[in-house]
């Protein structure tokens, strides 16, 4: 693995949890590729992850446009959320950072996606 994507994430790990209802809830493989990359980059603690959209990209070959596509999905679907960040520069201009990705407990997601097949 590349260094740049490996600093990237909270630390290298040989391994990361993936919860086996993920393959219930219909995700694409973009959608999906990019959860398991937040899920890898995740602090296991906080079950945030902070990486650029390009970071994302790169690791699992997408351009930016459609990481961030893919992480909207994800947020719908009720599996992320989102908080964006912001960080002043050595001009003392404040600039956006990184977006702070949560990962939400997946029976969240599952409750949710049955309420929705349910209501139709």
């Amino acid at each position: 693995m590349n260094t740049f994507l490996r600093e990237s994430c909270s630390g290298a790990k040989n391994f990361f949890p993936l919860p086996n209802a993920i393959f219930t809830l219909g995700l694409s493989a973009g959608e999906l590729a990019v959860y398991a990359y937040l899920m890898y980059c995740e602090d296991r603690k906080s079950h945030k992850c902070w990486p650029s959209y390009k970071t994302i990209g790169i690791a699992v070959g997408m351009s930016e446009n459609t990481v961030r596509k893919y992480v909207r999905e994800l947020e719908c679907k009720t599996l992320i959320l989102t908080e964006p960040t912001t960080y002043e520069c050595a001009s003392g201009q404040v600039r956006n950072g990184n977006l702070v990705f949560t990962i939400l407990p997946i029976y969240g997601a599952v409750k949710y996606r049955n309420e929705c097949q349910t209501a139709r």
